[in-house]
């Protein structure tokens, strides 16, 4: 197991700097430039401003891609990614541009409401599509069945930000039940930490309610296929053969084998938890990883920009690194040592 962690590992590694490269190579095309507009927003656009400029980006090593050579761009962009790869090794991810501090800092800082809401909304999947799974498989072509699969695809069709604006239609506009959209309802100066903490939990009902509905019908797929796989298998008609009882034979035999293939799930459950839900959080306004991250995109903050997504590959690595654990610890046949 060690020697085989250890080899998946200086895998990783060849993998981050890969992708590091690409990523920076994306960013360094991009048709906005944060420094640019922010820069000729307090400055008169004039050659004399536009040498300052220049001289600004140089020190970023920013310049303009498009007024160089192939070549030249080509030498630009490995020097840039090198100067911001030696800092990514000390820690240091820079400073964004837009938000104008640590881009860890930033980071961390609006991790925690992305965190809450894919944390919730996990857990509450797991227990309604497994259980929800793993019942239509037992009574296959039932009523129970047709009506959850019919219903599970429905939710699956809807478009994240289509389903966040009915239900802000319904619940938050029609009903008056919640606010259409922040975390914090206009408390008074006086609020007690309870109230702030209710008044937030409140307002990410909504986001988690969406989240949940859009997510339990690919689960739930997943578990009632694999389920049916495992009720056809030999060692079950042995079991119910021996006389143990169905909810022995569908509990103790069927529920354990179902989990084997559900392990590769985990691969995207810890960039899910950590890297925030983009779209929910624009549509309902709240001040995740995911929104900060999509602000930052659409202006060219390159620092922030990198900094996060590496920060999700390597949460992604990781993810797929424990996913192949997992697969050892639920199911012995499977071994690690190659």
């Amino acid at each position: 197991m060690v020697k085989y962690v250890i080899k998946r590992l200086l895998q990783a590694v060849f993998i981050l700097l890969c992708v590091s490269i690409i990523l920076y190579a994306l960013v360094r095309v991009m048709p906005v430039n944060l420094l640019r507009d922010r820069y000729f927003q307090t400055h008169q656009q004039s050659p004399a401003q536009e040498e300052e400029l220049n001289k600004i980006l140089a020190m970023y090593n920013l310049q303009d891609l498009s007024t160089m050579s192939f070549g030249d761009a080509f030498a630009n962009v490995i020097t840039g990614w090198w100067k911001w790869l030696t800092s990514f090794l000390r820690g240091d991810l820079g400073t964004s541009f837009k938000y104008n501090m640590k881009v860890e800092e930033k980071i961390f800082q609006d991790m925690g409401v992305s965190f809450i809401v894919s944390f919730i909304s996990l857990i509450l999947e797991l227990i309604i599509a497994i259980p929800l799974g793993i019942k239509c498989a037992c009574n296959q072509y039932g009523k129970l069945d047709y009506t959850v699969t019919v219903l599970t695809m429905i939710g699956i069709s809807f478009p994240t930000f289509f389903f966040g604006s009915i239900m802000i239609k319904w619940f938050a506009v029609d009903l008056g039940w919640f606010e259409p959209g922040s975390l914090l309802s206009n408390l008074p100066v006086d609020a007690t930490p309870w109230q702030v903490f209710c008044d937030e939990a409140w307002h990410l009902v909504l986001p988690i309610f969406v989240l949940v509905i859009l997510s339990i019908g690919s689960m739930m797929r997943y578990t009632r296929t694999n389920t049916l796989e495992v009720l056809n298998a030999d060692y079950i008609r042995t079991a119910r053969a021996k006389g143990l009882s169905e909810n022995k034979v569908i509990y103790k035999h069927v529920f354990r084998n179902t989990m084997i293939p559900l392990v590769t799930t985990l691969a995207g459950v810890l960039p899910g938890l950590f890297g925030g839900s983009m779209i929910i959080e624009q549509v309902f306004n709240l001040p995740g990883i995911g929104n900060t991250a999509y602000l930052a995109m659409r202006e060219g903050d390159v620092p922030f920009i990198m900094g996060y997504n590496m920060f999700i590959a390597v949460l992604t690595v990781l993810g797929i690194l424990l996913t192949d654990i997992m697969y050892a610890v639920v199911d012995p046949r499977v071994k690690l040592g190659k």
